[in-house]
């Protein structure tokens, strides 16, 4: 199994949509190395922190899984997508300054100045202490 991370704008999608529709299509991603990641790397049971990117604050708002290995996207198949589906909503967000500023996550790929990648891999220990950080009431 592996970790991501996947980043949306609320505006456009957020946890909440996630929630209400159960699972969704993950399409419109534009960048060669997510695509890779999404394409060659994701598999059915993966892990995903979904972070709320271009929010105040901008950070991770729950967790979703891969639901649907990556196929083509339908009117041009130069790129890939997956299906996510919803597993949980944290409390409160954790939000990018939390992550920077927490101790084992100084090589979490989010939070290195001008990584904007939309899909990222994340380790194992990365993914539970975010996770534990979401699940604080």
């Amino acid at each position: 199994m592996k970790y991501w991370l996947v980043k949306s704008e609320p505006s456009a999608y957020s946890i909440d949509d996630l929630e209400r529709d159960g699972s969704t299509t993950w399409d419109g991603i534009r960048n060669y190395q997510a695509r890779n990641f999404m394409r060659d790397e994701m598999q059915v049971g993966d892990k995903v922190l979904f972070y709320a990117s271009s929010a105040e604050p901008p950070g991770v708002t729950g967790i979703a899984e891969v639901s649907r290995e990556a196929r083509p996207e339908p009117k041009d198949s130069t790129w890939s997508m997956v299906d996510l589906r919803f597993v949980e909503k944290f409390p409160q967000i954790v939000p990018l300054d939390t992550l920077k500023a927490t101790r084992g996550l100084e090589k979490m790929l989010v939070v290195k100045k001008g990584m904007r990648l939309s899909i990222q891999p994340v380790t194992k220990a990365e993914f539970d202490v975010v996770v534990k950080l979401g699940r604080r009431k």
